[in-house]
């Protein structure tokens, strides 16, 4: 018995790293997105927006649902009434994104500016394991505040929904770069 269990022994096993199935991106394109809210931007044609029906929902409160990646981008637009809600509000969107502080590695922020729209604000890529991964506020400072967080239907894996979060970052630019107010 004993040769067998120090062959056995000898035996090296390297276990295999984790797979993860390939996903199949759709080909981008754009569409406008212009209702009764005062702004309009460029969205994903495989994306579709609905008004957000959770209880309190302000009327351009929406959610720009990705289905086939189980991800919804929540937009909550509020009308800018003073310097002092823009300040309230612009902070809260910044609590919001250091929230996930507990379980990101890292939360890079960076400030935009698109004078020809009168457009401004601050990104955050929220990297790590965390249940909102991108987030941005925009604002022309003087009458209008949206804001954007993108949140998967799932448990959060940021090597699995990498790629799928660099994916939807590029919609949210897009987003962004044609945003405008009315």
């Amino acid at each position: 018995m004993l040769p067998a269990l120090l062959f056995a022994c000898s035996t090296n096993y390297v276990p295999k790293p984790a797979g993860y199935p390939r996903i199949a991106f759709p080909s981008r394109s754009y569409q406008m997105y212009q209702a009764a809210c005062p702004f309009s931007f460029k969205y994903p044609t495989y994306a579709t927006i609905v008004k957000d029906s959770s209880e309190g929902a302000l009327p351009c409160f929406l959610d720009m649902k990705f289905p086939q990646f189980n991800a919804t981008v929540h937009l909550t637009y509020k009308p800018v009434s003073s310097f002092k809600n823009l300040y309230e509000m612009t902070e809260d969107a910044r609590t919001f994104a250091y929230k996930h502080s507990v379980k990101a590695e890292e939360i890079p922020d960076s400030v935009f500016y698109i004078k020809t729209n009168h457009v401004s604000g601050i990104f955050y890529d929220i990297m790590g394991n965390t249940a909102s991964s991108l987030q941005f506020y925009a604002t022309d400072s003087a009458n209008h505040y949206l804001r954007a967080a993108l949140y998967f239907n799932t448990h959060p894996n940021k090597d699995s929904l990498a790629p799928v979060i660099n994916f939807i970052h590029a919609d949210m630019d897009t987003m962004i770069r044609s945003l405008h107010w009315h």
